[in-house]
């Protein structure tokens, strides 16, 4: 019978477990390092931590010169810019120099003002990054930066999903903090499934996804957020106007692929409920479970949940 093998390890920033179904540990084994190596890989290339990787290259080049990248980097900076066309601008991987003005998780704090917005904004916008030819790309404003953390997690996660399945694992799992994809079934014949947190009680679950050849993906401000007169204000920030989300409690995305699910989880956040829901609606094979600040539970059309139990 097959078991349940899994690998716990900190990658990206972020917990990973990693489960592969085999005949036993053995058998699991290749497949597992092999996940563990690729999420190395990939983090190598993408981190804005590491002076050596393609995206550190070309933040340093902003409004300077344009950089040479892997083909692979440059068709994840494409995808990138196309979510954000679809999304009309609320996902943007230029966003992050806005979080500079901004400290979560240390309580009560004021909202910056407004020049400090204007400057942060001015180096802001995925229409600065230019895409030339032979995988060369562009910022085109010095101090712009860009950065892969609201869809590296979800990249990383079907890469390794392509590579065990083209080995021919027939089940698996890539969870990253919660962020997961999954095929095929447990060992027990049962489907895998991922339980919705309450945003009001971390450790309660409020419904549960089953997940067949499906990626899900979450984002909320229950775990990173400050407060400000009452209100609190999400880490998700919205790159066209420089503040905090604050409207949505918990948006999770079902999708195809990890890296849409995880990209698209942001952008609804930023976007609101209705604007979200409308965007799920227009995508095939997209849907949404979403939180709003009174506790309402709003779903897309035709998705299948069950209440906690």
């Amino acid at each position: 019978m097959l078991q349940k093998c899994n690998l716990r390890k900190r990658m990206m920033g972020s917990d990973f477990e990693l489960i592969a179904c085999c005949d036993s540990e053995a058998a699991a084994a290749p497949y597992l390092q092999a996940g563990v190596a690729e999420i190395t890989r990939l983090e190598r290339l993408l981190t804005e931590f590491d002076e050596d990787s393609q995206t550190s290259l070309i933040n340093r080049n902003a409004g300077i010169a344009p950089v040479t990248v892997d083909g692979e980097v440059y068709r994840l900076i494409q995808r990138c810019i196309r979510l954000s066309e679809l999304s009309q601008g609320a996902f943007d991987i230029t966003a992050g120099t806005l979080k500079s003005l901004y400290r979560f998780n240390t309580g009560n704090q004021a909202l910056p003002g407004k020049h400090a917005l204007k400057e942060q904004l001015r180096i802001t916008g995925f229409r600065n990054i230019e895409l030339g030819s032979d995988n060369q790309v562009l910022l085109r404003k010095k101090g712009m930066r860009i950065g892969f953390g609201a869809i590296g997690k979800g990249y990383a996660a079907d890469r390794v999903k392509a590579l065990w399945t083209a080995s021919g694992l027939a089940s698996g799992v890539i969870n990253a903090s919660g962020d997961l994809t999954a095929w095929g079934c447990q060992p027990d014949g049962s489907p895998w499934r991922i339980g919705i947190a309450d945003p009001g009680k971390e450790d309660t679950i409020l419904r549960w996804i089953p997940v067949e050849k499906a990626s899900v993906a979450t984002s909320g401000n229950y775990i990173q957020y400050f407060e400000h007169k009452g209100i609190r204000y999400s880490h998700n920030i919205d790159p066209r106007t420089g503040l905090p989300a604050r409207l949505l409690k918990s948006v999770t995305i079902v999708s195809p692929g990890a890296e849409l699910s995880d990209a698209l989880a942001t952008a609804v956040t930023i976007m609101g409920a209705d604007a979200g829901l409308y965007l799920l609606g227009q995508l095939p094979g997209v849907h949404g479970i979403i939180v709003d600040e009174h506790n309402h539970v709003l779903t897309s059309e035709k998705i299948s949940t069950h209440a906690s139990i």
